[in-house]
């Protein structure tokens, strides 16, 4: 899974009918069209480059480490094949339905089915999914779809298959391949079965992502050297690579698991990481993603940028741009609760504009994450704000060291540069 739904389109974890973050049993309200047109304070010039974000939440096990919007599928004597796949994927139809007139005309350049695990759903339902998706909406000719599987659910037929069904990348949630840091963080998968299903990767698909971790309860230099070392042997052209850590609301935020490395040997971690993969050819192009020439996640590229998205699927955010606001929506969290509401016509629980205040933090929070760092007029494009409003940050942060601006007004340049990189929540900040 490359985790980074700026950081998570899929929202955080909440419990069995609870309404997170403000949800009302009313949701929100039912609105006309013309209503995201009215006048505002932004000045969008044009909308940016728009992605669709489906959420599929069911998993075999709830990981002690996750705090995604992640169900466990546990009735008893279930199979995946008894979840309420069909039923889901009408709500999602009837969810994207609703929302054709707010996107109306606007191409899709990527899509990434996350969860959960998506790859509990069948091929043939994974297919109906993309046939709606192509049916309702304009897709770009070289369109990016991405879809997370665990090694857990791994069939070789079942990856060929949605393959088949049109996913053209596919992103392995494999963490490691040791068998005693699989146990660690509760994974339903051995090192093996982490193996083989990214042997078949390679065959079924000509770019596919392994998400590894590192500072695991136990795990030493070595066993990390070995985890990277069994990554580049298998050819993966992308690494997504997570510093484990303890977040809220989850059981290891409440029990955390001991032996888990001091500070000092996980930043020591990290250099490993980046050094090994320059070594091997890859580009560290964001905090946590590594890619080898063309391989890069354009559907994330797309988050950090301060694109738009269109999120469908229980607890999934979107964020859609209109001519004078910035407006983000979030779904019912809850799967019955999701499908029961968007099937009655109203699946956003959530929706609110971006305030003008706000937009220059959020802005900074993805477009720094990048290693190559962005182009300034991407702020006006992005956020409708005049420069002026970035201003005393940036002047802060060169400052201090933690970027550089290059080229002449009117195409200058940010980048973070290597101390910003390694102090990014400082650079960040600034932007408050």
């Amino acid at each position: 899974m490359v985790r980074i739904h700026p950081v998570n389109a899929a929202g955080g974890e909440s419990g069995e009918g609870d309404l997170a973050n403000g949800e009302s049993l009313a949701g929100a309200p039912l609105r006309d069209p013309q209503w995201y047109h009215r006048p505002g304070t932004l000045s969008l010039p044009a909308p940016p480059p728009l992605s669709v974000y489906v959420h599929l939440p069911w998993c075999l096990k709830k990981c002690p480490y996750c705090d995604f919007n992640s169900h466990e599928f546990h009735t008893a004597g279930a199979t995946p094949k008894d979840l309420p796949e069909q039923r889901y994927l009408d709500a999602v139809r009837a969810d994207l339905e609703r929302s054709l007139p707010i996107v109306w005309g606007r191409t899709i350049q990527t899509i990434f089915i996350g969860g959960g695990t998506p790859s509990l759903f069948s091929p043939d339902g994974i297919a109906r999914l993309l046939s709606d998706l192509r049916m309702l909406l304009p897709l770009a000719a070289d369109c990016e779809i991405t879809m997370e599987a665990n090694p857990g659910t791994f069939e070789k037929d079942r990856f060929r298959a949605f393959a088949q069904a049109g996913v053209n990348r596919l992103s392995i949630g494999v963490q490691t391949f040791n068998d005693a840091h699989l146990r660690a963080l509760g994974r339903v998968h051995d090192g093996a079965q982490a193996l083989a299903a990214a042997q078949e990767a390679a065959r079924s698909f000509e770019t596919f992502n392994l998400d590894l971790m590192y500072a695991l309860p136990g795990q030493t230099l070595a066993d990390l050297d070995a985890d990277l070392a069994q990554a580049f042997a298998l050819g993966a052209p992308h690494l997504s690579l997570y510093h484990l850590t303890m977040e809220p609301n989850t059981v290891f935020a409440k029990r955390p698991p001991a032996n888990l490395p001091d500070d000092d040997t996980a930043y020591d971690m990290l250099d490993r990481v980046t050094e090994r993969t320059g070594g091997a050819g890859f580009e560290r192009y964001e905090v946590s993603a590594y890619a080898k020439s063309g391989h890069r996640c354009r559907h994330n590229v797309n988050y950090w940028q301060f694109g738009d998205y269109l999120g469908l699927g229980a607890g999934a955010h979107g964020k859609l741009s209109f001519a004078h606001r910035v407006t983000r929506q979030v779904r019912w969290r809850e799967p019955g609760m999701y499908m029961d509401r968007s099937l009655g016509g109203q699946g956003v629980s959530n929706e609110a504009d971006v305030a003008r205040a706000e937009l220059p933090f959020e802005f900074m929070l993805n477009a720094l994450r990048l290693r190559e760092g962005f182009a300034l007029s991407l702020f006006n494009e992005r956020c409708g704000l005049p420069l002026s409003a970035i201003e005393k940050g940036l002047a802060e942060a060169e400052k201090r060291g933690l970027i550089a601006r290059t080229g002449l007004p009117g195409g200058e340049w940010v980048q973070p540069t290597v101390r910003g990189f390694d102090f990014l929540n400082d650079l960040q900040e600034l932007f408050l």
